[in-house]
């Protein structure tokens, strides 16, 4: 499924680590020691499975505290690990196990319906069937597939897969990345959102997998571990609070940029119009209205595209945001899709190599590199069910709504998913998506392209997973920009070097 073990080589790690885990091999020797617990209901643990919750945190709470008391430890625990291994961190730590001194989430989702099996209000669970079907045990486990068919808005049980961020307060190192279907949001609300004082995060340029078994990323953790586990006095302390990456796609990355704040302070927010006569994005509004229809379910129909090119070299970082003016004839719902596209200086579309060259066989080639999202990097995108267009004011303990918007930045759209707003077949709806966050570096002469269509716009995480993601659009979709439904693009951006 995943050729070439993506970019690790088989002696770098000793078959002894666990699936997106630490590797014993390595830790060991480094002083640390390594506990790979096999969560509620799997393998010959008692009990049913659970997927992300309530549950999952207690549990680990329940474990951090019986490794405390072992005689091999001196009472301090950590948490690290991708994934499924980050994202229990989240629901961990929050039950505050008093053993538990530090955290390294690196990557993991957060809120389990608003960032995957729901993402938008669109019931979304092909991945989830997949990765459900490998897990084995001897009881029973969630069916999360039925439960968002059944129960799709926002309720108790989605509720209780939301990890309480405010209840965090140890010392973390969390990573992120961008090339992933998963974790990018949730790795930045981790960040964000908890109440830790002492916390990192570095963004990565290539895919997680690859990213925790480098030397220098194992390295910079132990440096990290040392400070809070061991008490070593290294100066962890003086690592930049965010180092910023932002990808090159067809030149060199930026990478390991020092920042205090995300998006970096010297990035600012520039409104661009849609304009669907031009099929251009600027600057200024379009003095006269026009329109552009797709056919939304169809699986060859990509929608319509939005071009604005940049007159000087441009990086763009953060979260964006898609204001949209949309109808359909043919149903009551749209489900709408956008994702940015980085285009070359010819408008050729490009795409990012999550994993270095350097790393793969010396006879690779670009055209045997897998179309898959796991290696191949399309840009940030966002989605929305239009009955699910309502927004609200998350509300966060002991976080005003000054300071939440001062964390999670202008772009950032909450919907509370509660309830359904059925669209009248011609009426004209106003539509906020949030894009997931992005780091992109565009050449004078390079464009960037924002395409609104009706199916997913990146890649499936690995083989055979796009014949099973569902389609839910009926017919067409209509976008309206100029007077009156002036559709725009807000974007996070630093101009020249």
């Amino acid at each position: 499924m995943f050729p070439w073990r993506v970019g690790v080589p088989r002696d770098q790690t000793s078959g002894l680590e666990k699936w997106e885990a630490p590797d014993p091999a390595e830790w060991i020797p480094r002083g640390y020691a390594v506990v790979n617990i096999d969560a509620r209901g799997s393998f010959k643990s008692d009990g049913d499975i659970h997927v992300y919750g309530t549950q999952e945190g207690r549990d680990g709470y329940d474990s951090i505290e019986w490794i405390a008391q072992q005689s091999w430890c001196n009472t301090k625990v950590t948490m690290a690990g991708n994934s499924w291994l980050s994202t229990t961190q989240w629901f961990i730590a929050a039950e505050q196990p008093p053993h538990l001194c530090c955290m390294a989430p690196w990557e993991g989702l957060g809120d389990y319906y608003r960032e995957s099996i729901c993402r938008g209000g669109i019931p979304d669970h092909a991945f989830w069937d997949v990765l459900m079907a490998w897990y084995c045990g001897p009881n029973q486990r969630e069916d999360v597939g039925a439960m968002v068919d059944k129960y799709g808005l926002w309720n108790d049980y989605w509720e209780d897969k939301k990890p309480k961020l405010r209840n965090i307060s140890v010392p973390m190192y969390a990573t992120a990345s961008y090339s992933t279907g998963l974790h990018t949001e949730g790795s930045v609300r981790g960040f964000q959102l908890s109440r830790s004082a002492e916390k990192w995060l570095r963004w990565t340029t290539t895919q997680e997998w690859h990213d925790i078994y480098q030397r220098e990323n194992i390295d910079d953790l132990q440096k990290f571990l040392d400070k809070y586990m061991r008490g070593i006095d290294n100066g962890w302390e003086k690592t930049p609070r965010i180092r910023q990456s932002m990808l090159g796609y067809n030149r060199p990355s930026v990478v390991n940029q020092p920042a205090s704040i995300y998006p970096p302070a010297d990035f600012h927010y520039h409104t661009l119009f849609l304009d669907a006569g031009t099929k251009t994005l600027n600057k200024s509004k379009p003095t006269s209205s026009s329109s552009a229809t797709y056919h939304a379910e169809s699986r060859t129909d990509d929608g319509v595209a939005f071009v604005h090119k940049f007159e000087q070299y441009t990086e763009l970082c953060g979260i964006s945001k898609a204001t949209l003016y949309m109808s359909t004839d043919d149903h009551d719902d749209m489900d709408v899709y956008v994702v940015i596209r980085k285009l070359d200086k010819d408008g050729r579309a490009l795409w990012h190599q999550n994993i270095p060259m350097k790393d793969l066989p010396e006879s690779t080639t670009p055209e045997q590199i897998p179309n898959e999202n796991v290696w191949r990097y399309i840009g940030p995108n966002g989605r929305l069910r239009a009955s699910h267009r309502e927004v609200t004011q998350e509300s966060l303990d002991g976080l005003s709504q000054e300071e939440y918007h001062k964390l999670m930045g202008p772009a950032y759209v909450y919907h509370p998913h509660t309830s359904r707003q059925p669209v009248s077949r011609g009426e004209v709806v106003k539509l906020e998506i949030s894009l997931w966050p992005g780091g992109i570096v565009f050449d004078a002469g390079e464009s960037m392209s924002l395409e609104v269509k009706g199916r997913l716009p990146i890649l499936p995480e690995f083989e055979g997973l796009g014949d099973k993601v569902v389609n839910h659009n009926v017919g067409r979709h209509t976008l309206h920009t100029g007077p009156g439904h002036e559709s725009q693009f807000f974007v996070s951006l630093r101009e020249g070097q």
